[in-house]
């Protein structure tokens, strides 16, 4: 009998780790983070369904691969807790590419480009037209964003501006740039941009003069390979057939896909 046992033992656990591998190789239902908030990349239409740039992107990539994305939105702060932990498979949702989140991430070949500007009220009483001039101003970034990196990064920048609050969600920081809260919001071009269209007598558009062009691209589990690499393969047959081009046009009026397979 204990024999038998054994015997029965090592069959279930061969089955069960054969069925395990075989669901993770086929993976027919990936779950990517978003930041269900981050207008036109990702956020809530007017009937609470999810839509935005990247989520086009997206279902156009699963649809070649023959597999379901299923979204999940995340603190954008504990990004890296959800991609680690495996909360999540993958995170494509305006992502920027950087020394830091390469050390717990795999990224595909960046597909977009962005920089940080600076956002401020129209009329701009602040005179802001660089960021030398922030200098006792008060600045908003979003928690977790490359905004927020930019700032700390820049020493000199983060000792002369008054205070710099961070915001959760972006609405949030444009909602405190509207009230004059804070006199200027430093945020993605991208994202400013859209904000600009939706509201174009609100805001203005300030380059930075020091800035630096950053690349945009999906982010996997470090040990993932084999999923970017399937991604990576369905997502570059949606940028040859012009799909990728269509979907940008819809969102920003102009093909902003810098990646050419």
């Amino acid at each position: 009998m204990k024999k038998f046992f054994v015997l029965f033992t090592i069959l279930i656990t061969t089955v069960l780790t054969a069925c395990g591998s075989t669901q993770s190789a086929s993976n027919d239902v990936i779950v990517i983070g978003i930041d269900d908030e981050f207008a036109p990349m990702a956020f809530r239409d007017e009937q609470n369904k999810l839509v935005g740039f990247d989520i086009d992107l997206a279902n156009e990539t699963a649809k070649r691969m023959g597999v379901t994305f299923k979204f999940k939105p995340i603190d954008w702060q504990n990004k890296r807790e959800e991609i680690t932990s495996g909360s999540i498979d993958i995170i494509w949702n305006g992502l920027d590419i950087n020394d830091e989140r390469r050390e717990y991430m795999l990224f595909s070949e960046p597909y977009m480009l962005d920089s940080q500007v600076l956002l401020v009220k129209k009329g701009n009483r602040h005179a802001i037209r660089s960021e030398q001039d922030l200098a006792g101003k008060i600045a908003g970034v979003q928690a977790g964003a490359a905004s927020e990196t930019f700032i700390n990064e820049d020493e000199t920048l983060k000792r002369e501006i008054k205070t710099f609050n961070t915001y959760d969600k972006f609405w949030k920081a444009v909602d405190a740039l509207k009230s004059g809260e804070i006199d200027v919001f430093i945020c993605d071009e991208l994202v400013a941009r859209y904000e600009m269209h939706k509201q174009p007598d609100q805001f203005e558009l300030i380059p930075l003069l020091n800035g630096t062009v950053v690349e945009m691209g999906i982010g996997f589990r470090k040990d993932d390979v084999e999923l970017r690499d399937r991604v990576q393969k369905a997502f570059d047959e949606v940028v040859k057939d012009g799909t990728a081009k269509k979907i940008s046009e819809k969102w920003f009026q102009a093909d902003l896909i810098h990646f050419r397979p």
